[in-house]
């Protein structure tokens, strides 16, 4: 009877079976396209922790950075991420939010010193290379709570806008891997666009947030030279550097700006903020924002090219609507819009600049510009122009002063046209053109009224050109002004909703 009863229950088991399915894992968090806000209201909500979305962001990097496209937009993970979001998570729970950016995994561009794993800009000369603290605006991300993933890559040393390096690679275009992402935050501008991380850092001598921002149909700003430190970032030229966020959405690009912007000492610049950073940026994201602004179109940027007739028509598409958002649209015009070249002062600068962070970093395998062109340690590609800022002997010289002298004057037109029109900002493509094939030159590039003159400038998604590429707009506001520029930027995107993901990097399943 004993066996009866056991082939009883046995049936009766299986039975069961049939009828109850068997319990199924709990859906996997998903972060496509998830907003700072969106993440943040998950923690709390006890949908997901800071540990999963970090594990869910490394599982993407797993799948897209070296496989499927190969974006190689990662330079280094940090090793430390999954025990630094387990130690947020158990401040959520003891109930100490530190704020908005409390767990929020993000990237950061390798020219920003962090004290746990290498900062090598990119380079084989600086392979291993460790700060002996965190750059300044790092520091203030994680004290904000932000849990960094890694780090991307950047052409090499930022001297480039095509990302590639002689110890990352080139990386690639998350909507045509066949293409540039932007450079030099290339790296930046690939892992944000493909979720890798919920946003990322990136710094600008020249178009270098913007232009990754416009090739990846992301949000970048370049914020006024003084609003933010410097500190601990490897520099390209004194005279344009800044460091800046790059994400997939103007009120995420707000939240970094608040846990990063103010005086550092180490950064004198910064002095300039004083007065003219606001309790929180967020403030400023009006959907109605464009209604009554009057903005300027910088007409010469737009170029003459049949070439620039891709990406300048759907920024003119963009600007309609800003029309119908109610916006005064003003035409402008600067006859001898000066080139890039004219108003440039990385040339100059480089050198001095590069061999001043290496002497502040003791545990650099190099001590200076000359000792890497030397040993050979460099891309291929930059050598020439490293070569001619290498020859620069000293900036007490007529042509530095007159490139200087350049920048000012660019600076003060700019500052009368909108002061003399009454404008809130001007607003022109980011690029002329659309991002090109790998290996082939990027040009249209339109970095110089805002790199030169150290106003600030948002660059905001437009739309695709008929090549199915992004298109980027900029706003250029005055000095301090971002908050305007957020504003604009804000309503333009929830007018036009213009960010798409790009295809080749999908939720995984």
């Amino acid at each position: 009877m004993a066996h009866l009863r056991v082939a009883a229950a046995s049936f009766l088991a299986a039975g069961l079976a049939a009828v109850v399915p068997a319990a199924q894992p709990a859906p996997r968090f998903d972060v496509m396209e998830k907003s700072m806000s969106d993440l943040q209201a998950a923690m709390t909500a006890k949908q997901v922790t800071s540990r999963a979305l970090v594990q869910i962001y490394l599982d993407r990097i797993a799948a897209f950075d070296r496989q499927g496209p190969a974006l190689n937009a990662m330079i280094a993970l940090n090793g430390r991420a999954l025990a630094d979001a387990d130690a947020l998570d158990r401040e959520r729970a003891a109930g100490r939010l530190r704020g908005p950016l409390h767990g929020i995994p993000m990237v950061i561009k390798d020219n920003y010193d962090t004290a746990d794993m290498p900062t090598t800009a990119g380079s084989i000369a600086l392979k291993g290379s460790i700060a002996e603290r965190d750059a300044y605006q790092v520091r203030k991300l994680r004290e904000a709570g932000v849990v960094i993933v890694g780090k991307t890559n950047l052409h090499e040393f930022a001297r480039g806008i095509t990302t590639i390096s002689s110890l990352g690679g080139q990386t690639r275009n998350p909507y045509d891997p066949t293409r540039n992402p932007g450079g030099s935050s290339g790296g930046t501008g690939a892992a944000v666009a493909a979720d890798f991380a919920a946003a990322g850092m990136g710094t600008d001598t020249c178009g270098s947030i913007r232009y990754p921002a416009a090739h990846n149909n992301l949000v970048g700003l370049r914020p006024t030279m003084g609003l933010s430190s410097r500190s601990g970032i490897v520099p390209l030229a004194h005279s344009q550097d800044v460091g800046g966020p790059l994400a997939r959405s103007v009120a995420d690009v707000a939240a970094i700006l608040d846990a990063t912007v103010g005086a550092d000492a180490d950064d004198p610049v910064t002095a300039r903020s004083a007065g003219h950073v606001p309790r929180t940026y967020s403030t400023s994201l009006d959907p109605n924002g464009l209604r009554g602004a009057r903005i300027g179109v910088l007409l010469p940027l737009f170029g003459q090219d049949p070439e620039d007739l891709r990406a300048g028509s759907v920024v003119r598409s963009a600007i309609r609507t800003m029309e119908q958002q109610g916006a005064r649209i003003v035409d402008v015009d600067l006859p001898d819009f000066p080139s890039e070249v004219d108003v440039s002062v990385i040339r100059f600068e480089f050198k001095f600049d590069l061999n001043d962070y290496l002497r502040k970093t003791p545990r650099a395998p190099v001590r200076s510009l000359a000792e890497i062109l030397d040993k050979g340690v460099y891309l291929k590609a930059v050598e020439q122009a490293f070569q001619r800022s290498n020859e620069i002997a000293s900036l007490d010289t007529s042509e530095y002063r007159a490139a200087v002298q350049r920048q000012a004057q660019l600076r003060d037109r700019i500052v009368k046209v909108v002061d003399d029109s009454q404008l809130t900002a001007l607003v022109y493509p980011t690029l002329r053109r659309t991002a090109a094939k790998i290996g082939e030159p990027q040009t249209g590039g339109n970095c110089a009224a805002s790199a030169a003159t150290g106003l600030p400038a948002i660059t905001v998604p437009a739309g695709f050109a008929d090549n199915g590429m992004p298109v980027g707009v900029e706003f250029l506001g005055r000095a301090f002004a971002e908050s305007d520029l957020l504003k604009l930027a804000y309503a333009f995107e929830n007018t036009t909703h213009a960010r798409r993901p790009p295809p080749l990097t999908p939720r995984l399943p």
